[in-house]
């Protein structure tokens, strides 16, 4: 608890005054101000008793440019009313204001307050803990109180719908069936089996429906040689750009106007984690199987798999992902890589200028992969041009199919742009 040492000063000042005089008014005076502080005291101790803070997400994974929304409620059960309680919020969440003062809460009562916060970065962030504050009317005392009321907030990488992207689905080789059973829909039926609660009408087989006269579904298998597979650069030594300054980051702004600010920060970092993210939700949107492997903080490996389920475990993953890797893209590549069967399709998302590792993309077509690379262009972010030209050039010649990001591009344009061996951008159909 904190005092303000003026009210002291002038109850002593009084004190000296009654016992040096002997006049009855200061003597009055100093049990008037003695009674004023003992008072304060006792209301300031009471003031944030026994108060209560809950809070209400409503979801705790999110996305940037989507609206997180919270409800905080401050409880009072007590039989006296609070005066004023000051609710500050420590969250790490950028723009996000949840703290109020409450001037009045009733006995017995609550207030309650809605907080809409436009999520401008990926990551995954802290809401809480929450102090408390309050004071007695003439601000003698002051007390603080620290509630531990925490919950964490994933906010996803935002992504882009793509027309299209190289090699078109139509393309994408089949192979063998792996013999084993999965829930979801692809092109190779295994065979039938009675319905059971909780399929899906769209696996219902009709005719043998009919002849047994009861509910028949469609069983299917994977297709292991139609699996894509993402390989995301997180080396620090070839990332480049200006993030965004803190004052910018902390900068509360409306709501409509935060919204139309959720550009992708110039970075190649972010830049690489957005196409990665719009690639997955583009193959995963078409029932293909989509796997994820990148070197940041850690190695991280997702298994090829299909469905909403994976797109969500993929945005989790790029949520929390930094460019901190010390694994060169080619060492990544070179040994992860040596697994793959054929007709694999490797998406290799990289802003390196260095062309060792378009060696390995040559080598994967030779083993039957069909190897895509998607390049960020470092020198539109600040960086040295370096030898970004003989990696293009090293990729056309390889007739790996090319797309270039450049700082500022309209992603759902650049990701259905092919380079050909002629420098000129045609549509992949």
């Amino acid at each position: 608890m904190k005092l303000n040492l003026k009210p002291f000063l002038l109850f002593g000042f009084l004190i000296g005054a009654a016992l040096a005089t002997g006049r009855d008014l200061f003597s009055q005076l100093a049990y008037l101000m003695g009674a004023v502080i003992g008072l304060s005291f006792l209301w300031t101790w009471y003031s944030l008793r026994w108060v209560t803070l809950e809070r209400h997400e409503r979801a705790l994974r999110t996305q940037v440019g989507r609206i997180h929304e919270e409800r905080l409620v401050l409880h009072n059960p007590g039989t006296l009313p609070k005066l004023w309680v000051e609710v500050r919020d420590h969250s790490d969440l950028p723009n996000h204001a949840a703290g109020r003062v409450i001037d009045f809460l009733p006995g017995q009562g609550q207030r309650s307050w809605i907080v809409r916060t436009v999520c401008m970065q990926r990551g995954r962030f802290t809401l809480g803990p929450i102090t408390l504050r309050s004071s007695d009317p003439f601000g003698i005392f002051e007390s603080t109180r620290t509630l531990n009321v925490v919950e964490h907030l994933v906010v996803w990488p935002q992504t882009v719908d793509l027309p299209t992207f190289a090699p078109p689905i139509g393309r994408l080789t089949g192979g063998e069936a792996l013999q084993r059973r999965t829930h979801h829909i692809t092109t190779n039926v295994a065979g039938v089996r009675e319905y059971y609660p909780g399929d899906s009408f769209n696996r219902i087989h009709w005719k043998s429906t009919a002849r047994h006269d009861r509910l028949i579904v469609k069983e299917f298998e994977l297709d292991p040689s139609a699996d894509i597979w993402l390989f995301l650069d997180m080396d620090k030594g070839v990332q480049t750009g200006a993030p965004k300054s803190e004052a910018e980051d902390t900068t509360i702004l409306p709501l409509w106007v935060a919204q139309a600010h959720t550009e992708i920060e110039p970075t190649t970092e972010e830049y690489g984690v957005v196409v990665t993210a719009s690639i997955a939700k583009h193959f995963l949107a078409k029932g293909k199987s989509v796997g994820l492997i990148t070197y940041g903080q850690r190695r991280e490996v997702i298994m090829a798999d299909r469905g909403e389920r994976q797109l969500n475990k993929i945005l989790e993953a790029l949520a929390v992902i930094r460019a901190v890797g010390t694994v060169p893209i080619a060492e990544v590549l070179a040994t992860e890589g040596r697994t793959f069967g054929r007709n694999v399709t490797v998406v290799v998302v990289t802003p390196s200028v260095w062309t060792d590792w378009v060696g390995l993309m040559r080598d994967m077509a030779r083993r039957s992969l069909q190897p895509v690379a998607a390049v960020v262009d470092a020198q539109s972010f600040g960086g040295p041009a370096g030898n970004s030209n003989e990696v293009k050039a090293a990729l056309l010649y390889s007739s790996v199919p090319l797309y270039v990001v450049k700082n500022g591009d309209n992603l759902a344009g650049a990701l259905s742009q092919k380079f050909t061996a002629g420098r000129f951008p045609i549509t992949t159909g």
